[in-house]
């Protein structure tokens, strides 16, 4: 029999064992002991059980996690009813936080995965000893296509391997979603073959569920690079949807907005790497944008670094790409590349618009921080023969890693 295992933390619990137990019988077959023999027989594939209960209990906290097994002949293999399953009803009762699931080979099998992962993105933009550098569009609301398209261009000249939408653009009368693609290509196109460098756009997908899978075509059919997806305002089946449409084919950009509500707290939600890490990946994201724990939206490193983990570690899917994002100027590499390593992407906003040189100079600070550092040399040292790096500095400062 196969199952799937839920890790659990308990906060405020003195009697985890009964907890554990009543979590175990109530979301499955919901009792147990006072039931006659040849119904227990009948059920018993479908009960869920105890597999371990570790606590620590003090005067002022009490804390468990508990590890519940629960039988996969019970839901349908979808993330819907896998998280109904373990953590539906069971998120309204009190102070209990989901911090893993722990699929078996089996059940994997029903989900994708990445389709293109970090090699594959890498291949698109032919870079492949390097963290990849990606910026923003911004202040781009009330703005028309020249705007957007002169911005585009100037990020691009600037190095930068990844342009993104900004979340929050939607579909508009100005930035229509179609034209933003076919400009935008136009835009990569001459910028290619003026400097040789490949820049690859991804746009946001966006508009009522039911479109989305035709909009997504649509943009495949007029060569779109990549699509950002609002994946927590949707949901990860809609993400794993489009993932499996083998007439769209584009990777996959997942933006976090939403998640926070689902995994701010420390006593209630899902953990930052199962949502933002394993999930995203099983269900097909080839990128995956969270907070990192330098910039202006702060995330505990710990948590940053188990999302990171969760993307890159060896498993039955493709590795995807963390993006680490939020607050980054070119100062901040050397954290960067320490911490999340060379796979893995370094996004920017206001790093890359902010320069003094406007955002081409962003660019190439941020990817003279890269280069500088991936040689072994301090950005000082890289500020002496980098203007644009040296400028950057003198705006943000440096954080050097010394370890």
């Amino acid at each position: 029999m196969t199952e799937i295992i839920a890790t659990y933390l308990l906060n405020g619990e003195k009697n985890p064992e009964k907890k554990a137990e009543e979590i175990a019988l109530g979301l499955t077959v919901g009792s147990w002991t006072n039931l006659p023999e040849l119904e227990k027989n009948q059920l018993r594939k479908h009960k869920g059980r105890v597999i371990s209960i570790e606590g620590s209990h003090s005067d002022k906290v009490e804390q468990s996690i508990i590890r519940i097994a629960y039988p996969t002949v019970n839901f349908s293999t979808d993330l819907p009813a896998i998280l109904t399953t373990v953590f539906g009803k069971l998120s309204l009762d009190g102070k209990i936080k989901l911090l893993d699931l722990q699929f078996d080979e089996e059940l994997k099998k029903q989900f994708p995965g990445p389709r293109f992962g970090i090699e594959g993105i890498r291949e698109k933009v032919g870079v492949h000893d390097r963290p990849l550098l990606m910026s923003i569009f911004k202040g781009v609301l009330g703005k028309d296509l020249v705007f957007l398209s002169e911005q585009l261009k100037q990020q691009a000249l600037g190095g930068v391997d990844l342009v993104k939408d900004d979340e929050i653009l939607f579909e508009n009368d100005l930035t229509p979603f179609e034209k933003r693609i076919t400009e935008g290509k136009k835009v990569l196109q001459a910028v290619y073959e003026e400097t040789g460098h490949r820049t690859l756009y991804a746009v946001n997908l966006t508009g009522r569920t039911s479109q989305l899978k035709d909009k997504a075509r649509k943009a495949a059919e007029l060569g779109a690079d990549l699509l950002l997806f609002n994946v927590f305002s949707y949901g990860l089946d809609v993400l794993q949807e489009l993932r499996e449409d083998d007439c769209l084919g584009l990777p996959l950009m997942a933006h976090p907005a939403v998640s926070g509500a689902l995994t701010s707290s420390s006593q209630y939600g899902l953990s930052h790497s199962l949502l933002l890490g394993k999930l995203l990946r099983y269900a097909g994201a080839d990128l995956s944008l969270f907070p990192s724990p330098y910039g202006t939206v702060a995330l505990d490193k710990p948590h940053a670094l188990s999302i990171a983990d969760e993307l890159t570690k060896e498993d039955t899917f493709k590795p995807a790409f963390p993006v680490p994002s939020a607050g980054i100027h070119p100062g901040l590499v050397p954290l960067l590349i320490h911490d999340f390593g060379v796979n893995s992407v370094i996004n920017a906003g206001g790093g890359v618009h902010g320069h003094p040189n406007g955002a081409k100079g962003g660019g190439l600070a941020f990817r003279q921080a890269i280069e500088t550092n991936l040689k072994g040399q301090s950005l000082m040292e890289g500020a002496k023969l980098y203007p644009d790096l040296k400028k950057a500095l003198e705006l943000w400062g440096s954080a050097e890693v010394t370890v």
